[in-house]
Parts: C-alpha cells; sequence; structure tokens
C-alpha cells in the first residue's frame, strides 16, 4: 500500500506545481533578502551552531591540538560548500539538496528522502542549539531550564511565522551580539595567564584531532541552508554563492581564533569538564561578573534555533511541491508569505526535542544526517557537470570529488564504520 502511494506520488510530481493553486493562498515567497543579510544570516547560523557549546568537547578530545580539529572541519565542509554555491547558481529554490539529488541522480524518491533529512537535521540542530544555549542562560538567570526552553522556541518559532525580513533582521543583531561575545572571549584568551597545558606535543595525537574534528564539524552546520533561502533572495544566482563562500571564510577565522583563545587560557580538563566552557576563558582573562557574556551566549543559541527553523520551514516549503504527500506544506500565508504551517510544526518539533534530549546526542544526529546529503550532494554536482558544465558559476570538478570523499570518510568515522 505504502509503495503505491509512493509510486503515485512520484507519477504526480511533474504536475503538482499546476493544480496545487488554491484560490486565495500565495504559493510564492517574497523576495526580500540581499547579500548581507544573507551572508549575516550564514555566519549567524554557523557560528550559533555549536562554537559556544563545543570548545570544550573538541578540547577533550584533542587537547592543544583542538584549533587544528576545527580547521579540518573546516576543509572537509570546505569543498562540499564549494559544490553548492555552484548548485545555488543553478538551481536557485527552496529544498535546494533535494532539487539537487533530483537533477543530478533522476532519483525522484531519493530526492525528496534528501529533502526530508535536511528537514531532520535543521529541527535537531536547533533542538540541541536550543538546550545548550538556555543552559548558559539559566546559569545567569534562575529559571528551570525547561521553562526557557519553552519560552525561547515558542518566542522564535512566533518571529519565524511573522516574516522572512523580520526573522532575517533579528537573526543580524543578533550575530553581531555573538560576534562581539566571540572578540570578548578571543582578547580574554589572549590575556589571561597561559595555561600550564598550553605546551606544544612532540607528535600531534592524530586520532583524537580526527575524533575532535568530527565534533567540530557540527560548528560549520550553516553553508548548506543558506541555498534554502534561494527563493527569497534577490537575484539568487550572484548572492547566493557569495554568501556561502563569505560566511564559510569569515566563520573559519572566527573559530581559529576563538579555539586557540580557548586552550591558551583554560587548563584542558577544566574546558572539557565545563557545559559553558567560553565562560572559563572569559574568567581567566577578564574576571568578575560573568552574566553579560553568558547572556550573549544565549542570544547565539537563539541565532541558531530562529535561522533553523526558518530553513527547515523553507525545506518543507520546497518539497511540497515535488511530493503530493507533502503538498499541504507548499502554502505561503498571503499576509506574512512564510509558510505558516510548515514553521509550526518545526517549531513543536525542536521544543520537544531539546527537553527530551542531550546535546551530544543531538549534535551527533545532525552531523550523520548531514554527512550522508553532503556525499549525495557531491555526487549529483559529477553528474550534472559532466553534462552541463556550464553555469553562471562553476568550480572545478576536482570539488565535488573531494568533497565526496571528504564527506563520506567524515560520515563514516561519524558512525564507527571507520576508526
Amino acid at each position: 500500500m505504502i509503495l503505491t502511494l509512493w509510486r503515485a506520488d512520484l507519477l504526480a510530481q511533474m504536475s503538482i506545481f499546476g493544480k496545487m493553486k488554491g484560490a486565495g493562498v500565495a504559493q510564492e515567497l517574497k523576495r526580500r533578502i540581499g547579500l548581507g543579510l544573507l551572508t549575516a544570516y550564514g555566519v549567524g547560523v554557523m557560528v550559533g551552531a555549536g562554537i559556544y557549546v563545543l570548545v570544550g568537547a573538541v578540547a577533550a578530545e584533542a587537547g592543544v591540538w583542538a584549533p587544528v580539529s576545527f580547521l579540518i572541519a573546516g576543509l572537509v565542509a570546505a569543498p562540499t560548500a564549494l559544490s553548492y554555491a555552484e548548485f545555488s547558481a543553478r538551481i536557485p529554490e527552496a529544498a535546494g539538496e533535494a532539487a539537487y539529488v533530483a537533477q543530478g541522480l533522476k532519483l525522484p524518491f531519493i530526492a525528496v528522502l534528501v529533502g526530508l533529512a535536511i528537514v531532520a537535521a535543521g529541527t535537531i540542530s536547533a533542538a540541541a542549539v536550543l538546550r545548550g544555549g538556555m543552559g548558559y542562560l539559566t546559569a545567569a538567570v534562575d529559571v528551570p531550564l525547561e521553562w526557557a526552553v519553552v519560552a525561547g522556541g515558542v518566542l522564535l518559532t512566533l518571529v519565524a511565522v511573522l516574516g522572512v525580513l523580520e526573522s532575517m533582521a533579528l537573526a543580524a543583531l543578533f550575530t553581531v551580539a555573538e560576534l562581539a561575545g566571540l572578540g570578548l572571549v578571543v582578547f580574554a584568551g589572549s590575556v589571561a595567564p597561559v595555561s600550564p597545558d598550553f605546551t606544544m606535543p612532540d607528535v600531534p595525537l592524530w586520532s583524537g584531532i580526527g575524533a575532535g574534528a568530527v565534533l567540530a564539524f557540527f560548528a560549520f552546520i550553516g553553508f548548506e541552508d543558506i541555498v534554502n533561502m534561494a527563493e527569497e533572495v534577490e537575484r539568487p544566482e550572484r548572492v547566493v554563492p557569495r554568501a556561502i563562500l563569505l560566511s564559510l571564510i569569515l566563520t573559519s577565522l572566527i573559530y581559529g581564533a576563538v579555539a586557540v583563545a580557548a586552550v591558551r587560557a583554560v587548563p584542558l580538563e577544566e574546558l572539557a569538564a565545563s557545559e559553558q566552557p567560553l565562560v572559563l576563558v572569559w574568567d581567566a582573562g577578564i574576571g568578575g561578573n560573568s552574566s553579560f557574556f553568558v547572556l550573549i551566549a544565549a542570544v547565539a543559541a537563539l541565532n541558531g534555533v530562529l535561522a533553523q527553523i526558518v530553513m527547515a520551514s523553507r525545506v518543507l516549503f520546497g518539497l511540497g511541491k515535488r511530493s503530493i504527500l507533502l503538498r499541504v506544506f507548499h502554502h505561503a500565508h498571503p499576509r506574512f508569505g512564510t509558510p505558516v504551517l510548515a514553521t509550526l510544526l518545526l517549531g513543536v518539533a525542536v521544543i520537544y526535542g531539546a527537553l527530551a534530549l542531550p546535546v551530544a546526542t543531538l549534535a551527533g544526529a545532525t552531523s550523520a544526517l548531514l554527512l550522508g546529503v553532503f556525499v549525495l550532494v557531491n555526487a549529483a554536482l559529477i553528474m550534472v557537470k559532466r553534462d552541463q558544465p556550464k553555469a553562471a558559476f562553476t568550480v572545478p570538478m576536482a570539488m565535488p570529488v573531494v568533497g565526496l570523499v571528504l564527506a563520506l570518510g567524515a560520515l563514516l568515522m561519524t558512525t564507527g564504520i571507520l576508526g
């Protein structure tokens, strides 16, 4: 019965668009986003995705080599980011990964599954960041964690419903705050007394560096979210690739500086054991009341959560025109211009995940899902470039090939199959 339904779904995909025009219902999203806001969105979701939470966990695996782990994670992400940049110029639409796989691999069923995997990854990532960020907040404010999670999740969901420009503007403000906080961390780490652990071992422990890189990869999640905003971007063929590249470069530089500051200022055992590792850096270098910094960390988390909810709801919107089973989500509110039903559903799922599961479990699941998607996207671009080598923005064939190999290797490590 299920197989029959899916077959009907696949046969209907090419004609759904024309059948879905409902009276009084807006089907199209509004193009209101430029390069500045889109880059701020990308940086915000990447920085908010884990650097405030994961530094200690990476240091626990890699020790003083934690900055190298972040560098390796960025190198693993870079070729795939370039593949996304080319695909975004070729197919600028929401549910980007599903469209990429559909065109490149000619597998509509797998394409829909890829889109659903992106929705799941965004939801799980948002839940992880919401829980971690509210952990920072409750360390400064005497509020139960559960209440903070619910209140934060509801507020961000409502903002995402009201409009994409409103969401992106708020995300840009959050990004400024979180980057200011990370700047303070780098400053604090540079003036703090040097930790006795900050010595260079004779031989790098590559197993620890690799394990740290797998965790650090979670902090680079976000560049793939940018492509799913394409239907709300002005001149997406030009703007989206630039925003992807700018976001990845800026974020890599920030992560390297923060990781060096952390391992320089705080003994590794303390850093690894803390749930608010960057507060330790602040205390080591500046001291005094850290409530201000804690609030910045909470804002960073809210930024990551908002960005993921906005992204995942657009993926569901895009999937609605590819799958008859999901077409209920291909509706934008006539006034707000946002996919309200998809946004509300994801908001509830994010709150539930944040209340039910620990951060480490959520982060690991997110990384595994996205790495699997990255493998398929790189494979799809290889096929597309063979048939249609020219596009508004192109990268060498080596990029998707290297991206596929690196993403597959990281996936095997993340799932425990390799190493």
